[in-house]
């Protein structure tokens, strides 16, 4: 792993201490402007977030942490509990002096988001999704794409020898995919080296896999979410199905979705469209 983070132009870079965790945070944008908090998935980092950091919208303040264990944060007191990293980042806002943000996220991070908001749905003005299945998911759902999570079973077993010891990552993970160049997989590849990484990337999908999808199938969601959520999706997404993100299926006052072509990787193949839906749900919960 390098020792150092992928240089973004303009952006500040800080460590902050939240619920015993060190936290990398690189910021961009104005330090007074609106609070947005962009939070990564896997197999990624801060660095998902490089063209909205190296272009913040004028009067936004992005915040674009590395998730406990991930990049160059610190490691977690848990096995990756979506709950318990939710808490964390909690615990992060507080630290940095935060009441209330614009929430941005995308894979494990809009799945921690969407945690977030059903928790606390005070601090947060709106939520901008990307390629996450919601949380009211229902059987007719779920059980006819279960077999896309087949690639999980590794990576909740024997994910640190993946990481740390194989190109798992840049050459199966992201090369199939998504349309990074090589040099964009192997920024995110280099980093689950580091065994800090891989043991939270490997805890990301083992805690899943043996607590929180069985206790999600025991324990439907039943909190409606009341902050308005707006649904990015990437339909080429070779593990989430667009049915998982419908409209129909979503207990909330405000959500809509768009659909975009690209794959599960949206983020970083459409920074443009990506950046626009920011803009937009930031003009329209300028009043909240």
């Amino acid at each position: 792993m390098t020792t150092e983070p992928p240089p973004i132009e303009g952006v500040r870079r800080s460590f902050v201490e939240g619920n015993g965790v060190r936290f990398h945070v690189t910021e961009a944008g104005s330090p007074n402007g609106r609070p947005v908090l962009a939070l990564h998935g896997w197999p990624q980092h801060h660095w998902e977030w490089r063209d909205l950091l190296a272009d913040p919208p004028a009067g936004l303040r992005i915040i674009a942490p590395d998730l406990p264990g991930y990049g160059w944060s610190g490691p977690p007191n848990h096995r990756w509990g979506k709950e318990d990293v939710a808490t964390d980042v909690f615990a992060l806002l507080d630290a940095l002096g935060l009441d209330r943000v614009l929430l941005v996220g995308h894979d494990w991070g809009a799945y921690i988001g969407y945690r977030m908001v059903l928790r606390e749905p005070e601090r947060f003005d709106g939520y901008l999704t990307m390629n996450m299945a919601h949380p009211w998911q229902k059987p007719t759902t779920v059980l006819p794409h279960l077999w896309k999570l087949y690639y999980q079973l590794p990576l909740a077993t024997v994910g640190m020898t993946l990481m740390t010891r194989t190109r798992f990552v840049e050459k199966v993970i992201l090369r199939i995919g998504s349309d990074m160049t090589p040099q964009e997989r192997q920024v995110f590849g280099d980093s689950f080296r580091n065994p800090v990484s891989a043991r939270a990337g490997r805890d990301t999908y083992r805690t899943f896999l043996t607590r929180e999808l069985p206790f999600a199938a025991r324990n439907p969601e039943t909190r409606r979410a009341t902050v308005p959520i707006r649904a990015l999706f990437g339909e080429g997404d070779a593990a989430v199905s667009v049915s998982m993100v419908s409209p129909e299926t979503a207990d909330a006052d405000d959500y809509t979705l768009e659909t975009v072509d690209a794959t599960h990787f949206v983020v970083d193949e459409r920074p443009d469209l990506v950046r626009r839906k920011l803009i937009e749900l930031a003009e329209e919960t300028a009043g909240v």
